[in-house]
């Protein structure tokens, strides 16, 4: 009864499972996986920081990975567009397949993969640049100079990121003139830009205040018709809020999994029980 009542707090507030490795369905619709690990493991260096992950990702739907700080999550998030690349000494074992391929393959074109695969960080990185340039920055570099066509995807997808009437007027100010709200949905308008089929987000809204995140979250809401989410965040009132599908990670490990709505208000471990009452994380 308590995890009842607190999981119909997380939803109502304002902004401020299954056994490990299921499926779970949405809303009691099956939907096909759109990414997938199996058995995955991830090292920096000789550190292992992910063990024996193996998760489903329901096509267009919002998956959540929650957990203590230092858990993984965020790891396994940017191991999913091969971010993690950049870090010398990295290593995966186990399999990551995207519509069954596994992206870590030799043959594997990486920037191809991160055009599928985009991602929105938990600080708005928007270039010094016009908020026009920002937006066709990825377009311009996949060799598409056509200004007609550039115009009409940088409006497609600031409409996309609900930004468009903020700034349909100021093309050419800098995107850094923007309040961090309109930042973090230009940072979103950049990634719609290449046309991506999953939406990586690692906290998007962490640094923002009540009303901008309300409106990242409404975003995400719209965005999912079409794209494939997953979202990292500390916030269980969030997660709560706007996801379909929870994973909860702990010490480098997936816990547990399965529909939001039952794994805040049924968790089959006690371990995830544990960290959603608060008595550590």
């Amino acid at each position: 009864m308590a995890l009842v009542k607190a999981f119909t707090q997380f939803v109502e507030q304002p902004p401020g499972g299954t056994a490990s490795g299921a499926s779970p369905d949405v809303e009691g619709v099956s939907r096909p996986a759109k990414i997938e690990t199996e058995n995955m493991g991830f090292y920096y260096g000789t550190h292992q920081a992910l063990r024996d992950i193996s998760l489903k990702i329901n096509e267009c739907a919002v998956t959540a990975l929650i957990g203590p700080s230092g858990c993984g999550k965020s790891t396994y998030l940017r191991s999913l567009n091969r971010m993690n690349d950049i870090i010398e000494g990295t290593r995966v074992t186990g399999s990551v397949k995207l519509d069954g391929e596994d992206i870590y393959a030799r043959d594997v074109d990486v920037v191809s993969l991160r055009k599928r695969v985009g991602m929105v960080f938990q600080k708005s990185t928007p270039f010094p640049k016009s908020i026009f340039d920002n937006v066709a920055f990825g377009p311009r570099i996949a060799g598409l100079t056509n200004r007609a066509e550039l115009t009409e995807i940088v409006e497609r997808s600031l409409q996309q990121a609900a930004l468009w009437n903020e700034v349909k007027d100021r093309m050419r100010d800098s995107a850094m003139a923007l309040s961090g709200g309109q930042q973090q949905r230009l940072c979103i308008a950049r990634a719609l830009a290449t046309s991506p089929e999953i939406l990586l987000m690692d906290e998007p809204a962490s640094a923002l205040d009540p009303a901008s995140t309300s409106r990242i979250e409404d975003l995400i809401f719209e965005l999912k018709q079409n794209y494939t989410i997953v979202i990292v965040t500390h916030n269980m009132q969030q997660a709560a809020r706007i996801s379909e599908v929870t994973a909860f990670f702990c010490q480098g490990r997936m816990v547990e999994v399965g529909q939001t709505k039952q794994l805040f208000t049924n968790p089959s471990q006690k371990e995830t029980e544990d960290y959603i009452t608060g008595r550590f994380g």
